[in-house]
């Protein structure tokens, strides 16, 4: 029987346009907010239709030494596209990235996943320093 975490895929963002990407400094100053951006198709863009599209991407923080991550955040995307004339008919589109802050006093690691309503779950983490 096949687990959750089996169905994670990922891949060199900069060649697999599901991948989300991590964009944090290395080095971060302990207790001071850090600004995350995370987004999917960053260097291949991913369609945005009615069809095809990044319905959610889901931020945790794992701080270093601790067995549980903290979600930052999660974030759904619900316009491609569709409206009440049919599917790809709208001028409203949501782009697939998020932007938050937090602080820590750890260093550790940023998680994120996304998931692609034809192709699936994709993940990606960074580390970051604090100092």
């Amino acid at each position: 029987m096949a687990e959750l975490k089996d169905l994670y895929q990922s891949a060199d963002w900069k060649k697999e346009k599901h991948v989300p990407v991590i964009e944090v400094p290395s080095q971060v100053k302990k207790g001071e907010f850090i600004s995350l951006t995370v987004s999917v198709g960053k260097e291949i863009p991913h369609p945005n239709t009615t069809s095809h599209h990044i319905r959610w991407i889901e931020v945790f923080f794992l701080p270093a030494g601790e067995k549980f991550p903290y979600e930052l955040g999660r974030f759904e995307f619900n316009s491609h596209g569709e409206s009440a004339q049919g599917p790809d008919t709208s001028t409203v589109f949501t782009h697939p990235e998020a932007v938050l802050k937090f602080k820590t006093d750890k260093s550790g690691v940023i998680f994120a996943s996304s998931s692609c309503n034809i192709h699936g779950l994709w993940q990606n983490s960074k580390e970051i320093n604090a100092a």
